[in-house]
């Protein structure tokens, strides 16, 4: 962050596939339905890390560093939509104790489109008339393998059952445990066609890439667009059904479930308390709907308000960061018991992915239904995968059913994979 960033945006033809100019080996990428913003190639202008131990709140620090690096920026964006001018992506940590550091990334090139209009950004540190970058074959279809990891589905359901113990003993209302598969794929995949099974597979979630951190989440932590914040909350699940008649059981068990709608506000009240500091005029449906993917149900409520402090969203992430949808309740004493029960650190897993601009807006959502991938530099050895999936444990959970739904949850990435 030494020397001053140059930023220039220009609208260009519209861009039919984004991730088909994005690195193979390493794509930074956001997209919903066609839309959103990837790095074109691998050239990075500026990176923010932040590690354990640096200070209370990694979203905190991070949020300086951004407003730091933006304040001397010279931003030449004519076009103004939701993610041209300066961004970077980013992902952080879920527990601020974790070894995994967070991190924000600005790209040398990014290409965004928005409903029917596409953008290159360049970025560097003097102005920059580089030619549209060209578009890169898709590698060869692959296949990955994963299987059990730290947490064994044995060890999952005794943690479960522990996590009821101090649910019984009043230390904590709701606890969310997870649990990982481990696997590899070959050295030198295309990492694009994972991330386009998931996007083409679940067009309704955030499917994401952000330092060999690739998924599609169905929720919202946080969206802020001039001075207007939405999020959405989930909590409650339930597999779909084989035919439309299993598919209604399914959905009017969840609705009835008083289990999964306890879970559930939880997770509201978690985040509307979170947030209500920061807005006005917040306003969230009394009752939740079903959101239908195409594996699973969700419990879904959206919140929505108006800014009041001028804060950024990576603020806000910082404010809303863990909710109970992931964590639990009370907070601290849910992260004490995933850091007891859990065998393994989570690193990005259920902490929040996104980006944000210059103007402190952006679209962040929670790392879920995501794996982190690790490669060897200069090594031919497979790729190294680890997937997460987790569930809400509150009074009334049963071992087995809360180790199905992990199973449920995995399924978006295990067929990707495959």
């Amino acid at each position: 962050m030494s020397e001053r960033l140059v930023v220039q945006t220009r609208e260009i033809e519209p861009i039919e596939d984004l991730l088909a100019y994005a690195d193979p080996a390493a794509p930074l990428a956001w997209l919903r339905r066609g839309d959103g913003l990837v790095a074109a190639g691998s050239g990075v202008a500026a990176t923010i890390r932040v590690a354990a131990g640096e200070g209370p709140s990694r979203a905190a620090i991070a949020a300086k560093s951004w407003r730091s690096l933006c304040a001397e920026a010279e931003i030449d964006d004519p076009i103004s939509l939701p993610g041209t001018g300066l961004v970077a992506f980013g992902a952080l940590t879920f527990d601020e104790e974790s070894a995994a550091d967070s991190i924000l990334t600005v790209p040398s090139i990014i290409l965004g489109r928005h409903r029917g209009r596409s953008w290159i950004t360049r970025i560097g540190t003097a102005q920059d008339s580089a030619p549209m970058p060209e578009a890169v074959e898709y590698g060869p279809h692959w296949a990955g393998t994963v299987g059990p990891g730290a947490q064994t589905p044995e060890g999952y359901q005794a943690a479960v059952s522990a996590a009821l113990e101090r649910i019984s003993a009043g230390e904590v209302s709701k606890v969310v445990l997870a649990r990982d598969l481990a696997g590899t794929i070959p050295a030198g995949s295309d990492l694009r066609r994972l991330v386009r099974a998931l996007s083409t597979g679940y067009p309704d979630t955030w499917t994401f890439a952000v330092d060999g951190l690739i998924g599609a989440s169905p929720e919202t932590l946080v969206t802020a667009h001039r001075g207007s914040v939405t999020a959405r909350v989930l909590a409650g699940t339930i597999g779909r059904g084989a035919d439309p008649d299993a598919d209604t059981i399914a959905s009017a068990s969840l609705a009835s479930s008083t289990k999964d709608l306890d879970e559930h506000q939880y997770a509201v009240q978690s985040l509307l308390v979170a947030l209500r500091p920061h807005v006005r005029a917040m306003a969230a449906s009394e009752q939740p709907f079903l959101l239908k993917l195409p594996n699973l149900f969700h419990l879904a409520t959206d919140v929505e308000g108006e800014l009041s402090d001028g804060e950024s969203a990576l603020d806000l992430v910082g404010a809303l960061h863990p909710t109970a949808a992931v964590a639990g309740t009370p907070t601290d004493a849910a992260i004490t018991a995933i850091r007891e029960l859990e065998p393994f650190d989570r690193g990005r897993y259920a902490g929040p992915v996104g980006w944000v601009d210059a103007a402190g807006d952006g679209e962040w959502a929670i790392a879920l239904r995501c794996a982190q991938f690790r490669a060897e530099t200069g090594s031919d050895a497979p790729i190294a995968v680890t997937a997460y999936a987790g569930a809400g444990i509150v009074a009334g959970s049963d071992p087995e059913t809360e180790l199905l739904e992990t199973r449920v949850k995995f399924r978006p990435l295990v067929d990707a994979l495959a």
